[in-house]
C-alpha cells in the first residue's frame, strides 16, 4: 500500500510540474532572443568601422586635417626635443607643466602657438618696443587660426609640407654657441659656451615669433602672412630672415668672446 501511495504522489508532482515547465520555456526563449538582439546591436558599429577602414590600414591624424606629421629631423641634437605627436588641433592645456623637462611632451606646433601668444617683442627692436595690446595674449584659438592660414600660404607658395618647412626653419635658426657672464675677482667678462638642445629650440621659436610680430607691425601684411614669410626665409637659410640674423649675431658674439 505504501508503495502505491508513493507512486501516486510522484505522479501527482510530475503532473503539477509539467505546466510550470511549459510556462518557463517561452520565457527562456524570449530571454535568449533579447540577448541575441543585443549582441547584434553591439556588433554593428564594429562592422561599420571595418567597412570604413580596410583591414591592415591605420588611419592617421593630419594637422588641421591637411598636413602629415611624417617629416624628417636632420639635426640629431634637436630630434629628442621636437615632439611630432599627431594631432588635428594641437592643444594640451599644458598638463604636467610642473614636471621637469615637461616641454619635451608638448607638440612642436603647440609650442609655436605658445610662443606667438605674447604681448609684443618685450625689448626694443629698431629703437622702440612693439606691443600687441593684448590682441594675442591668451587667445589660443586665434593663434591656431593664424598658424593654419600661414601653413596654407606656405603650402601654396612652396608646394611642400608646412610641418617640414617649420622643422627646417627651426634647425637653421637655432644657435649653437652663446655667451654668458663670468665674474673673476670682481671683473665681469663674457665667455663663450655651448647651447643645450632644449635652449636652442626655445631661442629658435622665440625669434620666429618675434619676426612674426615685427613683420605684421605697421604693415598691411597680416600675422599669417608674416609668419609664412619668416618660415620660408628661415627654411631656405635666407639672410633676410630675422631669426637667422639673430642666430648669426649670437654666434658672432660667442666667437669674439673666445
Amino acid at each position: 500500500m505504501s508503495r502505491m501511495a508513493d507512486e501516486q504522489s510522484t505522479q501527482i508532482k510530475a503532473a503539477e510540474a509539467a505546466p510550470a515547465a511549459q510556462q518557463e520555456a517561452p520565457k527562456q526563449e524570449a530571454e535568449a532572443e533579447k540577448a541575441a538582439s543585443k549582441a547584434r546591436v553591439k556588433r554593428q558599429p564594429k562592422q561599420a568601422s571595418a567597412e570604413a577602414a580596410p583591414a591592415g590600414v591605420m588611419t592617421r591624424r593630419l594637422l588641421f586635417d591637411k598636413y602629415s606629421f611624417d617629416v624628417d629631423v636632420a639635426d640629431l641634437s634637436l630630434r629628442n626635443y621636437i615632439n611630432l605627436r599627431p594631432s588635428r588641433y594641437p592643444i594640451s592645456y599644458r598638463r604636467g607643466s610642473q614636471k621637469p623637462f615637461s616641454k619635451v611632451n608638448v607638440g612642436i606646433i603647440e609650442r609655436l602657438e605658445n610662443s606667438l601668444m605674447r604681448g609684443g617683442t618685450g625689448s626694443k627692436v629698431g629703437g622702440h618696443v612693439i606691443r600687441t595690446e593684448g590682441r594675442l595674449q591668451g587667445k589660443k584659438l586665434k593663434v591656431i587660426k593664424i598658424i593654419e592660414e600661414a601653413f596654407d600660404i606656405v603650402n601654396s607658395r612652396t608646394g611642400a609640407n608646412p610641418v617640414q618647412v617649420l622643422i627646417k626653419a627651426l634647425e637653421n635658426s637655432a644657435p649653437i654657441e652663446d655667451t654668458t657672464h663670468v665674474v673673476y675677482g670682481g671683473i665681469t667678462s663674457n665667455v663663450a659656451v655651448d647651447v643645450s638642445a632644449s635652449r636652442r629650440l626655445d631661442i629658435a621659436l622665440r625669434n620666429i615669433a618675434h619676426a612674426t610680430v615685427i613683420g605684421a607691425f605697421g604693415n598691411e601684411r597680416t600675422m599669417a602672412e608674416a609668419l609664412a614669410n619668416e618660415l620660408i626665409l628661415a627654411s631656405n637659410a635666407d639672410i633676410n630672415s630675422f631669426a637667422l640674423k639673430r642666430k648669426n649675431e649670437i654666434e658672432r658674439m660667442a666667437r669674439s668672446a673666445k
